[in-house]
């Protein structure tokens, strides 16, 4: 599991740069207490509510069928970056003020949710280092503080 901490809204730079890195059936827990919005600007954000983060097949499928996608392929793009295409859940977490996104806003686009009280309670980035932690109950994650720092990806991933 990879645990990555949002101090500012990057808004899903955190799956994009590290989606290489993270094994099939991984998890990615985002902490994300400033995230408001999904998309860099009011049209990105409408069209990623509309369509969502639901793999390559699926956003191909959009962009052919809807004119306002082929427009803004940075938009479809986009979509296809920010998902796991199926191999890892992505696990948001965003801050509890007025602004934040809600439970539903972040199911309705493909990804889970989880309460960040809850989460920092068991994954405290106080307590973590950069890198390889291992929890009291012996679970090994992988702590990521800052994801707009660099990419991520495991060579065998390159090696065929």
């Amino acid at each position: 599991m990879i645990l990555l901490n949002l101090k500012v809204p990057v808004r899903n730079k955190s799956v994009y740069r590290t989606r290489m890195a993270i094994a099939d059936g991984g998890e990615l827990i985002v902490l994300a207490p400033a995230l408001i919005e999904f998309g860099e600007d009011k049209e990105i954000d409408r069209l990623i509510r509309k369509y969502g983060y639901f793999g390559t097949p699926a956003t191909l499928k959009a962009v052919e069928e809807n004119e306002e996608l082929r427009k803004n392929l940075g938009a479809a793009a986009h979509l296809i970056h920010g998902s796991s295409e199926g191999r890892f859940s992505i696990t948001y977490c965003p801050g509890r003020g007025e602004e934040n996104l809600t439970k539903e806003e972040i199911e309705s686009v493909g990804f889970k949710y989880a309460d960040i009280n809850e989460v920092t309670a068991k994954y405290n980035p106080a307590k973590l280092k950069e890198g390889f932690n291992e929890m009291d109950d012996g679970e090994e994650i992988f702590y990521v503080s800052n994801p707009a720092l660099g990419l991520w990806a495991f060579r065998d991933r390159f090696e065929y």
